[in-house]
């Protein structure tokens, strides 16, 4: 039967190898259990209705990309696009949580459209590597000043808008424990580092008497709160327009760039470089955000660790499909996520905002075209705690700083409307 699902022989892997794969790749990103809760739950969402959202909608992600599109990529919810769905949406912006899963929702429809429709190649190819590459290190910033926050390492200041907070504080060196402990176990390749990590500052945090012990394992708690709990007529309002594009951009750009990396690697891709059944992926990924609004949880997206299950061997849905059974098992787990401390999770979002940033490497810092709106974009979205502003801003500066040296030509037509499109936003503040 796996065979016949998966074609194992013609990849040249096992269903045991194969399984060590789905493993391997669960262990690198199951600190999401922990962090995406944590995160949403400070929009007044039900932690525990969080956990089991987040379980199942990776869980139905991973099927869904394991069966229908057979590649060895997991999914859960989005670290980054988490933060925007919590801190910007909802804490910043105002907006209900139930309204902020109506965009979720509706980027998510938006993404099928593109996929069935073949116009993503279009957006993909149209866009500049340098507002990808600026959008992914802005919001790696984004995820480093949250943890900075959640740590107490930064703190606000009516003077200098932030400033350094109380470094001998319980909650500073705990989170400080927390990222070396991370760095140290990625350097030494340990699988499941960051969960190690996590779940030992946990430890340390209920041994100093800061976290009360609530058990290990039990029945998983109600999704009541969130099921269908998603406003989508509230989502329609003209204001949500950006909200909704930063979902869709970010996820868009997100999973064509992991799809990618983590088929390059299982050397999966065909002789032009292209992906075969690249359609069968995009919608695996958007069925599985609509899947993740409709429970309760934000955007839902591949992740790149699951190259850390390819370099085990994993070349076949059936990696995926592991992931997704190991998703499930940890619904029995949700006292233990619950215990899970803001503080603990502040090294896994520092150590990931480290990963987004890496691409800046790609830049042409010879070239000041490219370099200053990359540099915008980069800023500008901690800075002005919002994904979706550093997104419009850093297209509007591109084409600005295109038009004024003389380099107009080269700006491609999708970039020229998306940058009047924020720049009339901005104008009329909707």
């Amino acid at each position: 039967m796996l065979e016949k699902l998966f074609k194992l022989k013609e990849h040249g892997s096992s269903a045991r190898t194969e399984i060590i794969a789905g493993i391997t790749t669960f262990l690198t990103m199951a600190y999401i259990i922990f962090v995406n809760p944590a995160m949403l739950s400070d929009t007044g969402m039900d932690r525990g209705a969080v956990f089991v959202a987040t379980c199942l909608a990776a869980a139905i992600g991973c099927f869904i990309m394991g069966f229908y599109a057979n590649y060895p990529v997991a999914l859960a919810p989005g670290m980054g696009l988490n933060a925007f769905f919590a801190y910007v949406v909802v804490g910043d912006m105002g907006y209900s949580w139930e309204v902020a899963l109506g965009a979720v929702f509706l980027s998510g429809c938006c993404f099928v459209f593109l996929s069935l429709f073949r116009i993503r190649e279009w957006i993909i190819n149209s866009i500049p590597q340098a507002l990808r590459t600026g959008i992914a290190a802005g919001i790696g910033l984004f995820l480093a000043l949250i943890a900075l926050k959640n740590a107490g390492i930064v703190v606000g200041n009516p003077n200098t808008l932030v400033t350094l907070g109380d470094l001998t504080s319980l909650h500073a060196l705990l989170a400080s424990v927390g990222f070396f402990a991370i760095i140290a176990l990625v350097h030494y390749r340990v699988k499941g580092g960051i969960m190690y990590a996590v779940l030992g500052v946990t430890f340390l945090g209920w041994v100093f008497g800061d976290v009360t012990y609530g058990g290990i394992v039990s029945m998983p708690p109600s999704i009541a709160p969130t099921f269908l709990a998603l406003d989508i007529a509230g989502a329609f309002n003209i204001a949500m327009i950006s909200v909704v594009f930063a979902f869709l951009f970010v996820d868009l750009f997100d999973t064509s760039g992991t799809l990618i990396a983590v088929a390059d690697k299982a050397k999966l891709l065909d002789e032009k470089g292209n992906l075969p059944r690249l359609n069968r992926a995009l919608l695996a990924d958007s069925g599985a955000s609509i899947s993740g609004a409709l429970l309760g949880t934000s955007t839902t997206t591949s992740y790149i660790e699951s190259v850390s299950g390819v370099a085990e061997g994993g070349r076949t849905g059936l990696t995926a499909v592991i992931v997704g059974i190991l998703f499930l098992l940890c619904l029995f787990f949700a006292p233990l996520a619950g215990m899970v401390p803001a503080y603990a999770t502040a090294g896994a979002l520092f150590y990931v905002a480290i990963l987004m940033m890496s691409g800046l490497t790609r830049i042409d810092w010879h070239d000041i075209t490219e370099a200053a709106p990359v540099v915008v974009v980069t800023l500008l979205m901690p800075l002005t705690f919002s994904i979706a502003h550093g997104i419009a801003i850093g297209f509007i500066a591109y084409a600005v700083i295109k038009l004024i040296t003389g380099k107009a030509m080269t700006v491609s037509s999708s970039v020229w409307v998306l940058a009047i499109l924020f720049a009339v936003k901005f104008a009329l503040h909707f």
